[in-house]
């Protein structure tokens, strides 16, 4: 049975949400997750929202209007990892299983549900693609296969398709380059050719082909690649036509003795299999090396196609500085309803006035001339800078910011709990961060209390490092 047959229907609902992005976050965090975790029994339930909730507490998220999602519960900070939680598991990406040593269920990944969650941690990650689809790579299974003893032929087709996938990113390289030719030919100003630059500078193909010319240099490994494909070729030859040898005398000592033919032997047969591996093994290598026949034709074609961008983005430039863009600039256009109004007087009066112009404005025509300043307006004095007063702090407006992670106050808290009580006394604050942890722990649970707590503050405290905090009593 196929994996494409095991997904529920309820699956792709994921995909329809408004709040897809967060899923997809979830997932990789919490994948990302199990596989450091040290538990062999797998992350709980409990887990699963606390690390999801980390990740909340990271996003600024608004939640001064009420969102529902797809299934029509309410979604607030204090229960969204929990309904997206059941959601996934719903649906069918999580799979939850009971485990009677830990007393509580556990989340595991299905099959088709990993491929899709690799997918997302190569589309939001910049470095999925570095070791992938490159030339280094292509070098190191050839070298591993010559100097593997049993001549894997997994370790060729590996290979073959890295070098499929380099000599497709290197054609969609060409394919986003014609298209930038045309973006660069339709620009008319500065900013427009300037944008288009800048894009094609910042994206994932360039960086690609940053990759494939300074650390995995195509010029670098090119010749070694090409070494490494006649000495495997020139190895399996010798090794298959060893082999044939063995047979041959094998064929003829079965003979002379006269016994079961030879082709029912396990021996011969294991020769006649060495033999169809050697030849897979060749004509994978011929594959390959037609591929890299084709990387070095189509590499060479992209290194001429970024010149000639260049080449364009300059002549693009060098035409806008001869011969303007004036059906773009504004300034132009502005000079021109100038001259039409009827009110330029006054329109002129007021910018001046908006603009904050120390001088009166001119109006500079074709017969203006080149004139000498006046001697009215005076000579150049400098003044002093004036130093504004230092203003002080407002301390009523002092905010705590969030200096500690959510595990150190989660951790903070379950230091203190007691009996199924979070229980503060003298001995809670031993330092200033204990006491703005303390500050958390009261924040989180006033203004995003649960149902389910009881919470008193009792009298004044004072510890012997002078600290003053108030007794706080949370009761699960």
């Amino acid at each position: 049975m196929s994996l494409i047959n095991k997904i529920p229907k309820e699956f792709y609902k994921l995909f329809a949400s408004k709040y897809r992005e967060y899923y997809q976050r979830f997932l990789i965090s919490i994948y990302e997750e199990s596989g450091r975790s040290y538990s062999l029994l797998g992350l709980t339930e409990r887990e699963c929202c606390a690390i999801m909730n980390e990740w909340i507490a990271a996003e600024t998220l608004d939640w001064s209007e009420e969102q529902f999602d797809e299934e029509g519960e309410l979604l607030t900070r204090s229960n969204m990892a929990f309904v997206c939680l059941k959601h996934l598991e719903e649906w069918g990406w999580l799979r939850k299983d009971y485990d009677e040593s830990l007393n509580s269920y556990v989340v595991s990944f299905p099959e088709y549900s990993q491929l899709f969650v690799e997918l997302f941690q190569r589309l939001y990650s910049e470095d999925s693609t570095k070791e992938r689809e490159s030339v280094l790579a292509v070098y190191s299974y050839l070298y591993t296969y010559s100097a593997d003893k049993e001549k894997n032929n997994e370790i060729l087709k590996s290979a073959l398709q890295t070098s499929q996938s380099l000599l497709r990113m290197l054609s969609n390289m060409q394919e986003g380059m014609r298209g930038y030719f045309d973006e660069l030919s339709r620009q008319r100003s500065f900013l427009g050719i300037q944008e288009v630059l800048v894009n094609e500078i910042n994206n994932s193909d360039s960086k690609k082909y940053a990759i494939l010319t300074t650390t995995d240099s195509f010029y670098r490994y090119k010749e070694a690649v090409k070494e490494l494909i006649d000495q495997n070729l020139s190895e399996n030859e010798a090794r298959r036509q060893q082999f044939l040898d063995q047979q041959m005398q094998l064929k003829l000592q079965m003979e002379s003795e006269k016994s079961v033919p030879v082709e029912y032997t396990p021996k011969y047969r294991r020769l006649e299999r060495a033999v169809s591996l050697c030849e897979e093994a060749m004509d994978i290598i011929y594959r390959i090396e037609r591929e890299f026949d084709a990387i070095e034709r189509r590499y060479n074609k992209l290194i001429e196609q970024k010149t000639v961008f260049a080449s364009r983005a300059a002549a693009r430039i060098r035409y806008i500085l001869m011969e303007g863009a004036a059906e773009e600039d504004q300034t132009v256009t502005l000079v021109n309803l100038l001259n039409r109004s009827s009110c330029q007087e006054e329109i002129l009066t007021k910018l001046a006035d908006r603009m904050h112009l120390t001088e009166r404005f001119h109006v500079i025509t074709e017969r203006s001339l080149f004139r000498k300043r006046d001697s009215e307006r005076g000579s150049f004095e400098p003044q002093a800078v004036v130093r504004e007063e230092d203003q002080r702090e407002d301390l009523d407006s002092f905010v705590l910011k969030p200096l500690y992670t959510g595990k150190e106050i989660a951790e903070f808290r379950r230091k203190n709990i007691k009996d199924g009580r979070f229980t503060v006394t003298r001995d809670t604050v031993q330092s200033i961060e204990d006491l703005e942890k303390l500050f958390f722990v009261w924040q989180d649970a006033t203004e995003i209390a649960e149902n389910d707590q009881e919470i008193s503050i009792g009298e004044e405290l004072e510890n012997e490092e002078g600290f003053r905090f108030s007794e706080l009593t949370i009761k699960e």
